[in-house]
């Protein structure tokens, strides 16, 4: 795990893999989470001689928090990081509560971003046509219900929640997951996936709350940015069979993303779709131009 200083004093903390010369693939995780390494995603950007830059969001793990920040505050902290590995250009995904984040550094670094992918990635909440919550496993029901009802009665929703998720292990991830896996997400939760979910799982909590909360809070506010802006190649990814992102958020975003590339895949879940990993990056780098 590597450290930089933004221009504000904030500490980031990130992993990068691959080439030094290699085009980066800014990873963008999800909800909470932080910089684990995947080996999945890891080894097929090391296939597409990618550099793989993932780093983890502000009150995750060593990064400072950043208590009021929007989604569109990522593409500052993006382009300093950037800076820092002497890198002009990348590409971006952005999976599940990361899919807003990887938009906003399309958006708002069009001279940079050359490409953006968000797979089983939120909409923006509650905007003409969509129903944000419906589809949704209870779990998340509760969670968001929670952060629209204000920092206090999140805050007391994530803590009750932050012991369990502390300890939880690759044995009892399934049952930690509850109502938010469809049957072929729990297919898919098998050796090392299971291993890295658990891991992912314990490292969002390992510095208390503060990042899982302001990802909620920003998730559920104005983003910052225009999803008219993206001038880029953008793909959108999306399982029918996923309760942690409805399907309906990637159809909402497919019909919001100007002449985005759009896979909807009737036999895939949250999880389950990141198997696919090595068909997304083809995609993505299929349209890149530097």
């Amino acid at each position: 795990m590597e450290r930089i200083v933004l221009p504000d004093g904030r500490i980031l903390e990130y992993l990068v893999e691959g080439p030094p010369g290699g085009l980066p693939l800014v990873l963008h995780h999800g909800t909470p989470s932080g910089a684990v390494r995947f080996a999945p995603i890891a080894e097929s950007a090391l296939r597409h001689g990618l550099r793989l830059v993932l780093a983890s969001r502000p009150g995750y793990g060593g990064s400072s928090p950043h208590p009021g920040r929007r989604v569109s505050d990522v593409a500052a902290d993006t382009a300093a990081l950037l800076d820092g590995l002497e890198a002009a250009h990348f590409v971006t995904v952005g999976w599940s509560g990361g899919g807003p984040h990887a938009l906003a550094c399309a958006a708002q670094l069009p001279g940079r971003c050359v490409g953006a992918a968000t797979i089983a990635g939120v909409a923006p909440y509650n905007p003409p046509g969509l129903d944000w919550l419906d589809g949704m496993g209870e779990e998340n029901v509760a969670e968001f219900e929670a952060a629209a009802n204000g920092v206090q009665a999140l805050n007391t929703f994530l803590t009750g929640m932050a012991d369990d998720l502390a300890r939880v292990t690759s044995d009892d991830v399934i049952e930690a997951f509850g109502d938010l896996l469809s049957e072929v997400d729990k297919k898919a939760l098998t050796g090392g996936f299971a291993d890295y979910l658990a891991e992912s799982t314990r490292y969002s909590v390992s510095a208390g709350i503060a990042g899982w909360r302001e990802d909620d809070l920003a998730i559920l506010s104005d983003w910052g940015f225009r999803l008219a802006d993206i001038r880029v190649p953008v793909a959108v990814w999306q399982g029918e069979q996923d309760r942690m992102v409805p399907p309906a958020h990637g159809h909402w975003l497919a019909a919001h993303l100007a002449g985005a590339e759009v896979h909807l895949l009737p036999s895939e879940g949250h999880l389950s779709l990141i198997a696919g990993i090595d068909e997304v990056i083809d995609n993505l780098l299929a349209h890149v131009t530097v």
